[in-house]
């Protein structure tokens, strides 16, 4: 079994050519003001010329508009486009027609209930994500270090034909390889997880975390 594995949240060069240097699938940029993960479109344009060819590139963005989606597009060079708002699956298929990138559609997870939703994005993105559902005061979608009860994906996993999804939410270096064998999860996301502090990447997490995440498969 391999498992893909995506750091997110990069907007440095070091903590970013220690991903790829590490072997990463995927490298994420968050372009969403309130994140301390946010990137500058300039900062953008250096940091995808840096992973050009390495891995591929995933903008996330919440809730954004179509020009501003645009512009992201055309500064990054994404591979992927992330969706870590409330898309819906109507807005969701516009994005995938309009900039025609595949689809990372993030989806909240705190109870079985909320893997319903699931079934509405199956067919229109081309990859899911369940990240932990962030606390109703929450500043920020994702990337706040919670986990949610992995056995609801174990469920789901069990049911679902779906093998294009991915794990989120709490994950890091100690428990990535556990997160994995309780989910069978065919890939993970990390952000939160491998820093110092929030928005600080930590380069030893980095490597370690895809080398967890590598020896679990």
């Amino acid at each position: 079994m391999s498992v893909i594995v995506k750091i997110c949240g990069l907007k440095e060069s070091e903590p970013l050519e220690a991903a790829l240097s590490g072997g990463a699938d995927m490298v994420g940029f968050v372009f969403f003001e309130k994140s301390p993960r946010h990137v500058a479109l300039e900062q953008a344009r250096r940091l995808s010329a840096q992973a050009r060819g390495q891995a591929e590139k995933v903008a996330l963005v919440v809730d954004a508009d179509d020009a501003r989606i645009g512009a992201i597009v055309e500064a990054l060079a994404p591979d992927w486009l992330q969706l870590h708002g409330s898309e819906s699956p109507e807005r969701t298929a516009h994005l995938r027609k309009v900039f025609g990138r595949p689809i990372l559609k993030a989806l909240g997870v705190s109870e079985k209930a909320d893997l319903v939703r699931a079934a509405a994005y199956e067919k229109i993105a081309d990859r899911l994500l369940f990240d932990a559902k962030p606390p109703k005061d929450a500043a920020l979608p994702g990337g706040n270090g919670l986990a949610f009860d992995w056995a609801l994906l174990s469920d789901y996993a069990a049911a679902s034909a779906n093998r294009n999804w991915m794990l989120s939410g709490g994950l890091d270096p100690q428990n990535v390889a556990e997160a994995i064998r309780v989910t069978g999860a065919p890939g993970v996301d990390v952000s939160s997880g491998v820093e110092r502090a929030p928005g600080e990447k930590s380069v030893e997490k980095i490597l370690a975390f895809i080398a967890a995440a590598r020896a679990a498969a």
